[in-house]
């Protein structure tokens, strides 16, 4: 009879389904990754002429309240990721006129870098527990929370909203595109 030799490395089937899961996880970030940097160049690529963004020679007053509703769907078609960027361009404004909502943001940041430079190694301990990387974010988030709300984070947020919409609209509703004149009035002469 013959000896057969059955030693070897074989991997169990569950290690397989962990690689699996962890390799589905790499795969879905790196997919949303492509995804986010597909819409920014869509959106780069969709930015118009400044100039004429803000010519002026284009704006004029509607003679009335019908053709508003279309002419602000077709600006904020036309003009999508020039308002993109004005929204981007009050959040900073917002961000850099309030110093305490600055450090509460590099605070928040400053610790989530540390974090991953942390992990890199090995993980947090804290009374003889590890705790996971989803744990230490969390950490941080309870613990920056009170430090944006003395900051006015909140009314930041919704100051920025409400700017945004207001230059938006305000922009939409005044600006003539070229493929849109201004509807001419009819005199009719009594008879």
């Amino acid at each position: 009879m013959e000896k057969v030799d059955l030693l070897g490395d074989i991997e169990s089937p569950v290690v397989e389904k962990q690689n699996l899961g962890l390799r589905q996880r790499i795969m879905a970030l790196s997919l949303s990754n492509a995804s986010a940097r597909e819409w920014l160049a869509k959106a780069r690529d969709g930015i118009r002429p400044w100039g004429d963004f803000v010519n002026t020679s284009k704006f004029q007053t509607p003679k009335s309240v019908a053709p508003i509703p279309k002419r602000v769907m077709k600006n904020i078609e036309h003009f999508q990721s020039n308002y993109l960027f004005v929204f981007l361009g009050l959040v900073v404004f917002c961000i850099l006129t309030s110093p305490m909502l600055l450090v509460a943001l590099a605070a928040c940041f400053g610790a989530c870098y540390i974090i991953s430079l942390k992990n890199k190694d090995n993980q947090l301990k804290i009374m003889g527990r590890e705790l996971s990387v989803a744990q230490q974010y969390g950490m941080v988030g309870i613990c920056s929370f009170p430090l944006f709300w003395l900051a006015g984070a909140g009314s930041a947020v919704f100051w920025v909203i409400g700017a945004s919409f207001f230059v938006i609209m305000l922009h939409a509703s005044f600006y003539i595109g070229n493929e849109e004149g201004e509807p001419f009035d009819l005199e009719m002469d009594p008879v």
